[in-house]
């Protein structure tokens, strides 16, 4: 059976990847739910059935572990394409379960034995999509790293590279700056049709020679479905859970922005209508929901064949514009999305 989910050039790399990816984040971090290798496996294996053939991780997930799932999750497959990222020393002890960043390195030979190690971790002999993570503008700026990519590509190691923006959203002058002055193929950035900036900026610039992936599709759940305004928790979340910035205020006024979304909703899920709408912007080259379960799995891969039409995505453009209709924000309502992945 033929899979909904088509395949979108990475900018002017010549990489093709499934407009609906896997971020596999999840398989090596239990901060979204935990994942077993084994449910890893079945996970993978799943995604590929529906057509899903992009993976994205990096090598902080789990300081290694993320990988060696996935490249275990991969093995003897043909036909996938394997994003990973770098720019944290690994090898310096850190406890995540603080959500801090880790330490960074970005002398090239760290880098070349990170690309390296990632290659054996995922059992791969290259490197589809090759990130700077979360890079400040002093790694933006610095033609040692993005010589040695160029080295790394042309070596065979690494076919196309880019940078993953954050930790936050933002980074917007990072960006630009990377689209306009250096040769990148792709620009990772948090965007979705709650949280349009910087990744609208960056879609302008990048029109035509850069990709752009979408990360945190659903806004942290304000766009699944598993929150209702009539229904709001005190608490959202806990634990280690990596949304627990969140705070309430936030997530109450996500969701009346949501209820003015029912008109896409006739043939379609709320999550389902958040991926539609990010793949009807011109120049997103793939979308990367977080998955932790087959089920939601098979509700994202699904949305593929439920694209929005024209007037739905102007409809849905016209109530950003007016930030929906809402009063402006209270100064401690208005967070940051702090996000290392």
């Amino acid at each position: 059976m033929t899979s909904p989910i088509g395949k979108r050039t990475l900018g002017r790399s010549g990489v093709e990847l499934s407009e609906i990816g896997f971020g596999a984040w999840t398989l090596g971090l239990d901060w979204w739910g935990k994942v077993s290798p084994e449910d890893a496996r079945a996970l993978v294996d799943r995604a590929i059935e529906l057509g899903i053939t992009f993976f994205d991780t990096a090598d902080t997930y789990g300081a290694g572990v993320g990988e060696e799932r996935l490249g275990d999750a991969l093995k003897g497959r043909d036909g996938v394409q394997i994003g990973t990222k770098f720019g944290y020393d690994i090898t310096v002890p850190h406890d995540q379960s603080s959500h801090s960043e880790r330490p960074t390195n970005w002398d090239p030979a760290h880098i070349r034995s990170a690309c390296e190690s990632s290659l054996k971790r995922l059992g791969a002999e290259v490197i589809d999509v090759y990130e700077l993570h979360n890079p400040r503008m002093a790694q933006v700026r610095d033609d040692a790293v993005f010589e040695l990519m160029e080295s790394l590509k042309d070596e065979g190691k690494i076919r196309s590279y880019g940078v993953a923006l954050g930790p936050a959203i933002g980074w917007e002058a990072e960006g630009v700056r990377a689209i306009r002055d250096r040769k990148i193929d792709v620009v990772q950035t948090v965007f979705n049709l709650l949280e349009q900036r910087p990744g609208d900026v960056f879609l302008d610039e990048a029109a035509g020679g850069v990709g752009v992936i979408a990360r945190v599709p659903h806004a942290s759940d304000a766009l699944t479905g598993r929150f209702k305004l009539d229904a709001l928790p005190e608490e959202l979340f806990g634990g280690n859970d990596h949304r627990a910035f969140r705070k309430r205020a936030w997530m109450k006024r996500a969701l009346q922005k949501v209820e003015q979304l029912e008109f896409l909703l006739a043939e379609r899920t709320i999550a389902q209508a958040a991926l539609a709408w990010i793949l009807a912007n011109p120049g997103i080259t793939s979308v990367l929901p977080t998955v932790t379960d087959v089920a939601t799995l098979e509700e994202f891969a699904a949305a593929a064949s439920k694209p929005l039409t024209s007037e739905e995505f102007s409809r849905v453009q016209q109530l950003y514009a007016s930030d929906f209709g809402l009063p402006p924000e209270e100064a401690d309502e208005q967070i940051e999305l702090r996000t290392s992945v």
